[in-house]
């Protein structure tokens, strides 16, 4: 498995956002005994943390797609005892779908719940944000959340094929089940 890795830390007022013009500043070549294994020690390598239950992870899947594509992966979060928190219509689509999702508030809405407090708070240990549309508003509170995450350590993903696969290995394999094995092993 490879994992590129970004700077988007390094760089001050950086959308972190992957398009089709962005270049990685490195890329970690990883193995493992299945796909769970070999993507959390690439994603681990550049800088991931895993999370372990009963963590908060914050959802906000863009459009209707990308709700459908993360739906099951909730599932998976909270047989696992994980806490989902999303934003108003992801929480309100995994509702009616039988996920418990809590409501955050927008970055330019007040509420106790606001987001950006909570990313400030660390109250996540994994936002998945992934932008729905090129109205003002989306951009704008999308930004905030995703350079929020970056600017608090947290980690951030913005890809739903991306983000089920993490949730899928790290709900299959916790970062205790990983072995550290040499290259032959793996040629065995």
């Amino acid at each position: 498995m490879k994992a590129s890795q970004f700077s988007f830390a390094r760089l001050q007022n950086a959308d972190p956002v992957l398009g089709v013009d962005m270049s990685s500043t490195g890329e970690v070549g990883c193995l493992g005994d299945d796909l769970n294994e070999a993507l959390l020690n690439a994603l681990i390598a550049t800088g991931y943390r895993v999370p372990e239950a009963p963590a908060n992870i914050l959802i906000s899947s863009g459009g209707v797609k990308g709700k459908l594509d993360l739906l099951e992966p909730a599932r998976q979060l909270t047989k696992k005892g994980f806490n989902i928190y999303a934003t108003e219509g992801t929480a309100r689509f995994f509702c009616e779908n039988g996920v418990d999702a809590k409501t955050v508030s927008w970055p330019d809405e007040p509420g106790e719940n606001n987001v950006m407090n909570m990313i400030a708070d660390h109250k996540f240990a994994l936002i998945i944000n992934v932008p729905k549309n090129h109205t003002k508003r989306e951009l704008t509170n999308g930004y905030k959340i995703r350079r929020g995450a970056i600017d608090h350590n947290t980690p951030l993903m913005t890809n739903t094929r991306l983000a089920k696969a993490f949730i899928q290995a790290f709900c299959a394999l916790g970062q205790n089940d990983i072995k550290i094995k040499s290259w032959q092993e793996y040629n065995a």
